[in-house]
């Protein structure tokens, strides 16, 4: 069994998963803090499953891009759980685990040409992307872009690009190319983690517990309310 947490955007959830399949899954309800929910699902996910911590074989965590805030309460908790338990820890980055949450219940129709765009919201016009094949191979790394009516230029005139994630939706009236599809009613969840967690426990793949950090890709800037400057 691995334990999988998925805490990079504003839906909080964990999944139970063997090597063929996922178990369980939990989320966490919509507006409270990752903080104080996060341990209680995975509580109740293990205790319905009758698996105890000791019993896991690894934990995997999404490790990036996306919100500060959560990534560092994903990790921490994920450390916990693999130091106190004595099992490896696994981090994944959190476009590659929905690219394959995508296509696990997505068949693009022109595999061939087709590319998989997962975004995640970084503010404003800014998200973070990569793109990725329709058999789930990634083609291009990582990144965090401002959208302007450029972007994806090149990849939209060979073919067609999905887009999908919370980060999609606010580019639609920008890239209006006719090759753009725009998927509405994906949802991140934990048990998107579950192929490429089970790859990487097979490969044994592990991070470092005690110095593992999330993958944040941009610096953290604290800014302060402006209900609260005088």
């Amino acid at each position: 069994m691995i334990l999988c947490i998925e805490t990079a955007t504003s839906v909080c959830s964990a999944a139970l998963c063997d090597h063929n399949s996922v178990v369980g899954v939990r989320v966490a309800e919509q507006g409270l803090s990752h903080a104080s929910q996060l341990t209680v699902i995975i509580g109740e996910l293990l205790e319905e499953a009758a698996v105890k911590p000791l019993s896991l074989e690894a934990v995997a965590v999404s490790k990036g891009p996306g919100s500060y805030t959560g990534l560092r309460i994903g990790v921490s908790v994920a450390k916990g759980i693999a130091y106190g338990a004595g099992i490896p820890l696994i981090g994944i980055n959190t476009l590659t685990a929905m690219c394959h949450g995508y296509l696990a219940v997505n068949r693009p129709a022109e595999r061939d040409k087709t590319l998989l765009c997962p975004m995640i919201d970084a503010r404003r016009m800014e998200v973070y992307n990569a793109l990725f094949t329709a058999e789930g191979i990634m083609v291009r790394e990582t990144s965090a872009d401002i959208i302007t009516e450029q972007s994806f230029s090149s990849e939209l005139a060979s073919g067609k690009v999905i887009f999908f994630g919370n980060g999609a939706a606010k580019c639609r009236e920008v890239i209006t190319d006719r090759n753009a599809i725009f998927d509405d009613d994906f949802q991140l969840s934990a048990s998107y983690l579950h192929i490429p967690s089970v790859r990487a426990l097979r490969e044994r793949h592990f991070e470092d517990t005690a110095y593992f950090e999330p993958y944040y890709l941009k610096e953290f800037i604290a800014t302060v309310p402006k209900k609260l400057i005088p």
